[in-house]
């Protein structure tokens, strides 16, 4: 989207109130919270051949859409995203009106008998974004979106590591595979497509596939390119741009062990509720217990001032006692990123990772233990 053209120029529209609502409602996601750089909290109104485009970017991740609109006069402006969009959706008529002048510093906004206006910013200031006209590969949507949410709450919240806040993402011909760790738990998903995908390898920004994966239920198809250190999504009428995230994402097949001295079918559904249970009582990082014995499974939690719990569901165990010890989120997690009726937990010691998997889905879900007390 370029703003060059627009610089200096009137702008007069009409357009529906309904589809400029929507159409903030997508883009405002973008805007920039931080108030270092004021025209990022803004979004870029484009009127040009018939049409309002809408962008806005915090400079790592980018949102556009566009919408019909009776075009007066062609032109650009960045508007303050959240009040526009906090204004429009309390405006009284379906039909909406956007003016405003080069030489002012403010843009009209009217529907039926009201009138708003609102300091605006120069479009010129607004940041060049990314180019979408790159060669681009279609991928279902459906299928790109649900293993983004099987693998994403894996990926790290911590800054300080990037490569970690992202999620590995990589194409072996018609299978899609997706991986996230924040060195506590690691999540891997391979889904098969139905046709091959682009070459492509890249650590992309957990927060921007999750934007994703909210766009694609409105599309059928993602499109996917890759533009110099960007990568570039289109989803129906939607284009997300996001940088690339350098490094060198962990090497997750070396970090899943081979072999297991235990292994349990479980039913997935009672296992879940007894953790969940559970975790209310894991508070301050208390982990849960996870005691085995001949033909049980019992789940405990002791937090010091809070209280304690504990209870017990059959277990297809037949070795000596052993127990293990997971953080309640995470354990909790990995359950519910199963899908199956059935899940198998792999252990091999109390210091050792156990894996959360299913049989028949080629998904793995490894998490490190936490050393028990006493």
């Amino acid at each position: 989207m370029e703003t060059e053209a627009s610089v200096g120029s009137d702008v007069k529209l009409t357009c529906s109130k309904d589809a400029l609502v929507a159409a903030l409602g997508t883009v405002t996601r973008a805007v920039s919270s931080r108030g270092s750089v004021q025209v990022l909290a803004g979004v870029l109104l484009r009127a040009e051949d018939g049409m309002l485009h809408l962008a806005a970017t915090d400079m790592e991740l980018s949102l556009r859409t566009s919408i019909p609109a009776d075009v007066h006069a062609e032109g650009a402006v960045v508007v303050p995203g959240k009040l526009l969009t906090d204004l429009a959706r309390l405006l009284p008529t379906d039909e909406v009106t956007v003016e405003h002048r080069a030489d002012e510093g403010t843009a009209q906004l009217s529907c039926g008998s009201h009138t708003s206006r609102l300091n605006v910013f120069a479009a010129e200031d607004f940041p060049r974004l990314p180019s979408i006209e790159v060669g681009l590969h279609e991928v279902e949507a459906a299928s790109f979106a649900q293993t983004v949410e099987r693998v994403s709450r894996s990926a790290s919240r911590d800054e300080s590591r990037p490569v970690l806040t992202g999620i590995l993402v990589r194409f072996e011909g018609t299978t899609l595979v997706m991986a996230a760790t924040d060195s506590y738990r690691l999540s891997v998903k391979s889904t098969e497509l139905e046709s091959p995908g682009p070459e492509l390898e890249a650590i992309i920004p957990a927060r921007a596939l999750a934007e994703v994966t909210r766009l694609a239920g409105a599309a059928e198809t993602v499109k996917l390119g890759v533009n110099q250190n960007h990568v570039v999504f289109g989803l129906a009428d939607v284009w997300l741009t996001t940088r690339r995230i350098d490094g060198q994402f962990p090497n997750y097949k070396q970090l899943i062990p081979e072999s297991y001295d235990v292994v349990m079918s479980l039913p997935r559904g009672e296992v879940l509720d007894v953790v969940r249970r559970a975790a209310v009582m894991a508070q301050r990082n208390t982990p849960l217990r996870l005691r085995f014995a001949q033909g049980e499974l019992a789940i405990s939690a002791q937090s010091q001032d809070v209280g304690e719990t504990r209870e017990s569901l059959p277990a297809p165990y037949t070795g000596a006692p052993l127990e293990i010890g997971f953080n309640a989120d995470f354990l909790r997690d990995g359950l519910e990123a199963v899908q199956a009726d059935t899940v198998e937990l792999k252990l091999i010691n109390p210091l050792r990772p156990g894996l959360i998997t299913s049989a028949g889905d080629s998904f793995s879900y490894l998490i490190m233990p936490i050393r028990l007390a006493g």
